[in-house]
């Protein structure tokens, strides 16, 4: 085994691509992303895709249904364990500055089956988050239009199938849309983001300091409930945990609070997709960590802020699950800000659902040029220097999706799939410490291996509160790729011996199999 390769002598699917061949890699001409991106840029994707429904519609369920005013420390608790996830990409993404994320640092350091499978689960997570995000700001959209008077016909609105079909014309144009713009370039992208991001952090600003005058003290009594037990689920709806080991979670007190970081935690889901924009940033070493920490305590502030204050506006016991925010500024006669809150989620729904599909053409881009998926999708574009194909590909198949399918079901498989990134990017950075403690790391992941042992920990333990069902179909998927691999992947790797550089037969591409 050529030790510049896999300097631990693994062969076969667990042969690993070293820090060195994939630095290369991103030097070839019809295969380089240009590098455009600034820190302030990648805080800014992060703050993009994190802020979204969650800081707008989760705080009320939460707090409704199982923590009360201690929200807030749901969120804190929450952004902790996204925090020790955090500070492993960090380390990864300033030593391996290469597009592709969680897939990238599986490749050099478990190996490349591994790899495949943290890719493929990453291309579902960012094709089904996109899709639903696109349907969530079409329903903005839609109330929006119909306070103006506006309506669309039910058939084009995807929620009318009378006619025996529904198409939602408003999500199928925005991914359109979206995709059109980052084909034509990431410093365009990066601009339009942060426009977009401006009016929404503007909005929550605006949220949060109008509502700071509405606050009532006697709202946050009790600030931490008496704790109830909760009903556990039934059948392939309740989570794995208490269908392992007979335990159903709890609201409100303590232990409700452990219950709502469990679901606060998806509103902390996207800072990961800041790491697959590595390749495209001016100083990765130095900027990574900047935009991924940064873009994480960004949104905790704002995220804990914001849940105090909805919490202070009206008792948890009266607050709407559906428009928490809206609803508490009507019940303190001041619906004006209904709308302003509604036109900030349609803003910012629209940076969440363009990043998204920016980190799964990234990832696609990065299998592709590993020759593990059809190296045509890994042609950059001669003047923008974007993976315009693999973008024109996934961005025509999610607008179809997202017009056409009711995915609601499917949209927790986006959480798991995010978990299980952080799993593998935790276990990454303890092997890479081990097999290659020559690399230079610009960050460092403080405590390893305690660190990393506790965000798999942690991680586990929120995938373990995910619906058995959730748990099967994720399953299902990752055996599917497990077949596509073997079928294709593997046979047109460019770590296969045999093949070249650029996935044909010739010279060896960097790896011969030890003998």
């Amino acid at each position: 085994m050529s030790t510049e390769t896999d300097p631990a002598g693994r062969a076969g699917v667990f042969r690993t691509k070293s820090i060195e061949q994939s630095i290369r890699d991103t030097e070839e001409p019809e295969h380089a992303l240009r590098r455009t991106l600034s820190a302030l840029d990648l805080t800014v994707f992060g703050v993009g895709v994190i802020i979204g429904t969650g800081i707008f519609v989760l705080t009320g369920a939460v707090a409704k249904e199982n923590a009360g005013p201690a929200t807030a420390l749901a969120f804190v608790l929450a952004a902790v364990v996204c925090g020790l996830a955090a500070l492993c990409y960090a380390e990864f993404a300033s030593t391996v500055p290469v597009a592709g994320s969680a897939y990238t640092f599986s490749y050099a350091s478990l190996g490349e089956l591994p790899a495949w499978i943290i890719g493929w689960d990453l291309v579902l997570e960012f094709a089904l988050g996109t899709a639903v995000v696109a349907v969530g700001w079409s329903g903005y959209v839609r109330s929006l239009l119909d306070n103006a008077g506006w309506q669309l016909p039910g058939a084009l609105a995807g929620t009318n199938d009378s006619y025996g079909f529904a198409f939602d014309l408003l999500a199928f144009l925005l991914v359109l849309g979206l995709t059109g713009i980052l084909v034509l370039g990431m410093k365009l992208s990066a601009r339009v983001t942060t426009l977009v991001v401006a009016i929404k952090v503007a909005v929550v600003l605006i949220v949060i300091v109008a509502g700071s005058f509405f606050i009532k003290a006697a709202n946050y009594s009790p600030f931490i409930p008496p704790a109830v037990k909760e009903e556990g689920a039934s059948g392939l709806q309740q989570p794995l945990v208490q269908l392992i080991f007979g335990y159903a979670p709890t609201n409100f007190g303590v232990m409700g609070i452990f219950t709502a970081a469990s679901v606060v935690f998806f509103a902390f889901i996207g800072f990961d997709i800041v790491a697959t924009a590595a390749e495209e940033t001016k100083l990765p070493q130095r900027d990574m960590p900047r935009g991924i920490i940064g873009s994480l305590f960004i949104c905790t502030v704002l995220y804990v802020a914001v849940s105090l204050v909805v919490t202070g506006m009206q008792h948890y016991t009266e607050l709407s699950i559906d428009a928490p925010l809206a609803d508490a500024f009507k019940a303190t006669g001041h619906p004006w800000y209904a709308g302003v809150i509604s036109f900030g989620a349609v803003i910012g729904l629209t940076s969440v659902c363009m990043i998204l599909l920016l980190g799964q053409t990234r990832v696609f881009f990065a299998m592709s040029r590993d020759g593990l998926l059809p190296r045509f999708f890994s042609r950059v574009h001669p003047r923008f220097a974007t993976p315009y194909r693999a973008t024109l590909l996934l961005g025509s198949l999610i607008a179809v999706i997202a017009g056409c399918t009711n995915i609601e079901e499917l949209a927790v498989l986006v959480n798991i799939g995010t978990l299980f990134a952080f799993v593998v990017v935790a276990i990454g950075v303890v092997i890479l410490r081990r097999t290659r403690p020559d690399l230079p790391r610009a960050f460092r992941t403080p405590l390893v291996p305690l660190l990393p042992i506790v965000s798999v920990a942690a991680s586990l333990w929120l995938m373990l509160n995910l619906p058995t069902e959730t748990w099967l179909r994720f399953g299902v998927w990752m055996a599917l790729g497990v077949v596509v691999y073997y079928v294709y992947g593997r046979r047109h790797s460019r770590l296969e011996p045999g093949r070249d550089g650029r996935g044909g037969r010739g010279s060896h591409g960097g790896v011969t199999k030890s003998p």
